[in-house]
Order: structure tokens, then sequence, then C-alpha cells
């Protein structure tokens, strides 16, 4: 898929995932572009199922949802909050250890840079930069499993794995699709675009889509 073609598509997409009632409009919904809500709950995110994410999300920022609240807060009190999230045991300990650093070393705010987050344990290139273009609108590309599938599927790269994909979209895209492109992609590959048995009768883009054209 060349540049023109994916443009066209994107665009399509873009209109349709307004229609579609997938979670990650809701995800975007509850954190709005809080940082640190988008920090938090990506983490959460991570082996998680969206439902659970986004429940266990609430729960937690209806006790705490800034890092002051959460340092007032045990390790065992964040568990249960966050259960049954993946290795929630674990993500419990990773946020309160941002949560500190924030407070200690940032005036409780979530840096803005991409080294900075990085630098924080529990955080990678998906998590953040996520937070940089919906929490600080940046341009910054963030690549999940749903963009990483789809961004192959349809022909625009041939990529190996989701670092690879970023950076291949970073080389290809203009910047003006960076921030969208994750909830685009996130959207139409969770009620779409799925991993097993797509729904290609009801793709929008069917026509541009190199995937439909091998099967």
């Amino acid at each position: 898929m060349d540049l023109k073609t994916f443009e066209k598509a994107f665009k399509i997409l873009k209109k349709e995932s307004k229609n579609w009632n997938a979670p990650v409009v809701a995800f975007m919904g509850r954190n709005g572009n809080d940082p640190f809500k988008i920090l938090i709950s990506t983490i959460l995110s991570l082996r998680t199922k969206d439902q659970t994410t986004a429940q266990a999300s609430d729960r937690l920022f209806k006790v705490a949802d800034t890092p002051e609240k959460i340092l007032k807060l045990s390790e065992k009190e964040i568990e249960k909050l966050i259960y049954p999230v993946g290795f929630y045991r674990n993500k419990a300990k990773i946020i309160k250890e941002i949560s500190e650093i924030l407070v200690e070393k940032f005036n409780s705010k979530v840096p803005d840079d991409l080294e900075t987050l990085l630098s924080f344990k529990g955080v990678g290139r998906k998590t953040a930069n996520l937070v940089l273009s919906e929490g600080f609108g940046k341009p910054a590309i963030c690549v999940d499993v749903h963009v990483h599938r789809i961004s192959n599927r349809i022909g625009l790269v041939k990529t190996k794995n989701p670092e690879e994909t970023e950076f291949k979209l970073m080389e290809i895209l203009p910047k003006k699709y960076w921030k969208d492109i994750n909830f685009v992609f996130v959207a139409f590959g969770q009620t779409i675009c799925k991993p097993i048995k797509p729904k290609c009768k009801d793709c929008p883009i069917v026509k541009y889509c190199e995937y439909d054209k091998k099967s």
C-alpha cells in the first residue's frame, strides 16, 4: 500500500471509527488528555483484556487519581483495586514506584519527553508514545498489537514486531497521521479487523486492503 492509498483508506477509517462501539473509545473518554491517567491505564492494560483494564482503572481512579493520592495507598490496597488485571501485584508495585518518582522529582507532573518516560520501570515505547500523543498532543506513534497487525495486514509495512513497525511508520508517514493512527487502528482492530476471522465483508476499506486480495 502506497502513501496515497493509505491516505484514502485512513480518511475513511477515521470517519467510520466514530460509529464503532470500540473499547478504545470508552478508554479515551474515561482518561481524556490526563497524562497520569493515560500512563497508569496503559500500564494496567498490558496483557489484559480491554474490559478488565477499564474496570480496574475506574476502581483505582475513584480512590486515587493523582500521584499524591496513590502514595497514600499501600501496595496491597492498589492490588485489590486493580485485580484481576494481568500481573496485578507487579503492576501495583510499579504504579507506586512511578507515583513516588513523579512526586519527588517532577513536582507530581508526568514528563513529556520519551527518554524520561522510558526510564520509568514498567514503561515501554507503546506506553510512552501513547502518553506523549494523547496526554501532550505530541507527534508520536503508539504501536500496540492492533497497529502492528493492521499495518502489516493491509500492506502498509512488512515488519516483524511492534517496535520495528513504529520506526517504519515514522519513516513513511507524515507527522499529521502519527497521533491518530493508534486510536483509529485500535478501534478498527477491536471491531472489524480482528486478529482471527477479520470481518472483511464489513470493512470500509476492503478495496484497498492487500489481505483481502490474498484471501
